[in-house]
């Protein structure tokens, strides 16, 4: 067996950013369910697992977040969305590292959704001017909660190629 072939591996290789999605078939309980588990999984600084994550499977609710990020038409398909949010407040780790601790859980909900057979992609929300209170008034996310970003989530209606190709002019060893 080639390294490729690894499961990991491919998981990691074949996901891709899927922006269709088959808007009638609904999603498992227990695909989210293990999607979250692996969110959780993710490290975090001083293990302080700042994150919260909003789970919206209500249509009107998609409907109504892909209205407020200019990128996320795709949530009129989706079978779910997954909001990761930060609570800073909660130690000087948090403070200083929610957004690399939440970016790992959101990378671990694309791999999850990936090796679970379902589609996703991953929309940015906490650096673009307005965005974050656009999500948090549609979900009610208190003020003191960070909105970092969305996934959506469903059983694609399309299909990509895998990732290829390794880029050794990104890669410095040692020094630049």
């Amino acid at each position: 067996m080639s390294l490729r072939e690894d499961r990991a591996i491919k998981v990691i290789l074949d996901r891709r950013s899927v922006r269709k999605f088959q808007k009638d078939r609904k999603v498992e309980p227990e695909k989210l369910e293990i999607i979250l588990e692996c969110a959780q999984a993710a490290p975090t600084a001083g293990g302080t697992r700042p994150w919260h994550f909003v789970v919206v499977d209500e249509r009107s609710l998609l409907d109504a977040l892909a209205e407020a990020h200019p990128y996320g038409k795709m949530l009129h398909e989706a079978g779910f969305a997954v909001v990761v949010c930060g609570d800073p407040s909660i130690s000087d780790f948090a403070k200083r590292y929610w957004e690399e601790d939440c970016s790992a859980a959101m990378q671990n909900i694309l791999l999850a959704s990936q090796a679970l057979g379902l589609g996703s992609v991953w929309l940015g929300v906490n650096n673009s001017p307005g965005r974050p209170e656009a999500i948090r008034k549609v979900l009610g996310i208190p003020q003191h909660i960070n909105v970092l970003c969305i996934a959506a989530i469903g059983y694609p209606a399309e299909s990509k190629e895998p990732h290829s190709g390794y880029d050794n002019q990104r890669v410095h060893h040692n020094k630049w």
